[in-house]
């Protein structure tokens, strides 16, 4: 695995401005300290005010740009508004929004209620679309921009007891597509991140560990996927090495079949 030192620099993300939903820990955690070595300009939220705050004083010592925490409940549409505006002045603009946030608690079919299914939607991708609605005029005024909307390997190989995370996944690459077709004009891209099983606190919560040696097994690399391998990925796709890239699912999954 490469270290710190070996990792890419991109000078075309130098002092972007960047916004990640869902910051304060796992994979997002690790997407703001990627940002915030690149001297990028980085605000984030989350609703885990004490790991988001350990964050910035971690990350704050040396930076080109210290991060910037503002909690925010996603699943409330106006404080999404609220927040792409606040980053936007607090940042100086917008070039880059990250749609990391969302939450894969198990459940059963039959538990599913009306008021359940409108949470988990609200929860895993009615958020990712406004806010990258309330992002398109700052990203049009800066005469482009990146979205990055993150997607999930679970509903490719149909894991069990995940039924409206998986149905919300699945759409947030159908609304990806959707969204290229439409912002292209106007320069601002827009891809998919689909993660395999990335090594995290949370998803060590669900695996006992034969149930982790099973998941290396399935996956075509020995070795668990940590959230630095997901950031280098959402680096290269925000930075201008990937003008050319929209549109498209880009997968870090280890080849987990």
């Amino acid at each position: 695995m490469s270290s710190a030192s070996t990792r890419a620099i991109y000078p075309s993300l130098r002092d972007k401005r960047i916004l990640v939903t869902g910051g304060a820990s796992g994979i997002g955690e690790g997407l703001v300290e990627a940002f915030v070595a690149q001297g990028a300009r980085v605000a984030f939220c989350d609703i885990a005010d004490e790991p988001a705050q350990s964050l910035v004083a971690r990350l704050s010592p040396g930076a080109a740009h210290p991060p910037l925490y503002r909690r925010c409940d996603l699943t409330d549409v106006e404080a999404v508004r609220a927040l792409v505006a606040e980053a936007e002045t607090a940042l100086g603009g917008l070039d880059v929004l990250v749609n990391n946030a969302g939450n894969d608690d198990r459940h059963k079919l039959d538990e599913v209620t009306p008021a359940y299914w409108d949470d988990r939607m609200a929860v895993n991708l009615r958020h990712l679309f406004f806010a990258a609605q309330a992002a398109v005029p700052a990203m049009r005024r800066a005469g482009g921009g990146v979205i990055l909307n993150f997607g999930s390997i679970s509903w490719h190989l149909g894991l069990k007891d995940m039924p409206l995370y998986q149905t919300a996944k699945a759409a947030i690459e159908g609304m990806t597509r959707a969204l290229a077709r439409d912002l292209g004009r106007d320069g601002i891209r827009v891809s998919a991140i689909v993660p395999g099983n990335v090594q995290t606190p949370r998803q060590e919560r669900w695996y006992t560990p034969e149930g982790e040696a099973e998941l290396v097994a399935s996956q075509c690399l020995d070795g668990r996927i940590q959230p630095s391998d997901v950031a280098a990925l959402v680096l290269f796709l925000a930075s201008d090495d990937a003008r050319m890239c929209t549109g498209h699912n880009y997968f870090i999954d280890a080849g987990w079949r």
